[in-house]
This record gives C-alpha cells, structure tokens and sequence, in this order.
C-alpha cells in the first residue's frame, strides 16, 4: 500500500501539468464562443460580442491568456491576470444574483478564479514552455536559494 501512496504521489507534478492543459482548452472555449461564435455563439441568438466591449476585452483575455496558459509560458504572471479577471467576473456578474454560487451561476468563475490563482503560485508543472525555459536559462544565486 506505501508503494501505492509513493507512486501516486510521484505523479502530483505531471497531474498539476495535466489540470493546467485541460482547464485551459475549457477556458479557451468561453473565450472563442464570445469572439467567433466557436463552438458556439453567445445564447440566446448565437453571435458574438463587440471586440472593443468589456465582454469583447474578457473573450482577448480568455483567448490569449488560455493559450499562454495551455502552453505553460509565462503561466505566473498570465494565471494571476486571468485570476482577477474571473474575480471581476464573479462580483459584476454573479454576485448580486445572490450569495450561494450553485444558486447565481458563478460556479466556473470561482473555480477557474482558484484554478488560476493556484497556478499563480504553483507554476506550470514540468509539461510546459515555462519548465523548458527553466532548464535552458543560467540560474542566478537568488533562483538557487529561493525555488529550491
């Protein structure tokens, strides 16, 4: 049973890779629904959204960000953004339907808020642009003692 608990817990980086890769494939598609109608159109006619709109701004947002993410270049910094943007989300949108998110549909935001957040502080995990980046660039004293 040890063996078990060690070899899953060996997994942990590649599964925090794997969340990353599939949360951002989701994200991706809040952001070209609102943007291209794919896969498709914003409910309830199924167009899109003005580009130079907030919704326009969150869709740019979701796109680009998504991809940064999916790709797990510079994850830091583009998941803490896409962290606030869900948290705006939540408070203008959700929020004032009521307190409970199962009851005013903020559910994914919130989650993809915490996701986001997480990767902020987590990283990438080794399946990502940002690993390789890593391992290529020269470390300084400072990477030595403070991400060891």
């Amino acid at each position: 049973m040890v063996d078990v608990v060690k070899r899953w817990n060996g997994l942990s980086p590649r599964l925090q890779s794997l969340l990353r890769i599939v949360a951002a494939i989701l994200f991706i598609q809040v952001g070209t629904m609102k943007l291209f109608a794919f896969p498709a159109g914003i409910p309830p006619n199924g167009g899109t959204v003005r580009l130079f709109s907030e919704a326009g701004l969150a869709g740019i947002l979701e796109v680009l960000g998504g991809a940064l993410i999916l790709l797990g270049l510079f994850t830091r910094p583009v998941a803490f953004v896409l962290a606030g943007e869900m948290a705006v989300a939540y408070f203008q949108f959700h929020f004032q339907q009521g307190f409970w998110p199962v009851l005013n549909g903020g559910q994914l935001a919130m989650l993809y808020c915490f996701t986001w957040l997480y990767f902020s502080a987590a990283g990438a995990g080794p399946w990502s642009l940002d690993s390789v980046r890593a391992k290529r660039l020269p470390r300084t004293r400072f990477d030595q003692q403070h991400l060891a």
